[in-house]
């Protein structure tokens, strides 16, 4: 799980016996966020916000495979394994889309949203991912944007 205040870490619990049994730091990176694991349970991804890193571990050691710049004010991070896929929703009106190619992530391409627009909810089954944009200072409404991710 994120501890990322004062800690700025990801603690490892066990969830049978109920405790913290490791922690993982990455020097140099704070606020970190939304996280995620691969349907192979083998690969976590984890956004910072300071700066705006996406970092990829080992989920069994904690060690860094990856370590990515990407959008700010980061909330939302998925897999697509379809498509070897990682999509990073920001408030800084953009999600970021990672592509997966062997071992090695980079950037895709980022698609533009709106302002706070960073919460957001892939589903495989749908094929969609699914961005909600809160409503503007300047009237606009409240809208849930959805994507269809390319081939």
């Amino acid at each position: 799980m994120n501890v990322p205040d004062a800690a700025g870490q990801v603690a490892v619990v066990d969830l049978t016996a109920g405790k913290q049994v490791a922690s993982w730091r990455v020097p140099g990176l704070k606020a970190n966020f939304p996280m995620a694991l691969d349907s192979t349970g083998l690969v976590l991804a984890t956004v910072f916000r300071s700066p705006p890193r996406l970092v990829l571990l080992n989920a069994r050691t904690g060690a860094v495979t990856a370590n990515l710049s990407t959008c700010g004010d980061a909330d939302d991070v998925f897999f697509d394994a379809k498509r070897r896929r990682l999509y990073v929703s920001c408030g800084e009106e953009m999600v970021d889309v990672l592509q997966g190619d062997t071992a090695v992530y980079h950037s895709l391409t980022r698609i533009p949203t709106h302002s706070g627009a960073r919460t957001s909810l892939f589903v495989p089954e749908l094929d969609r991912l699914f961005v909600a944009a809160r409503a503007g200072l300047l009237g606009s409404d409240a809208a849930i944007l959805v994507f269809r991710p390319g081939p």
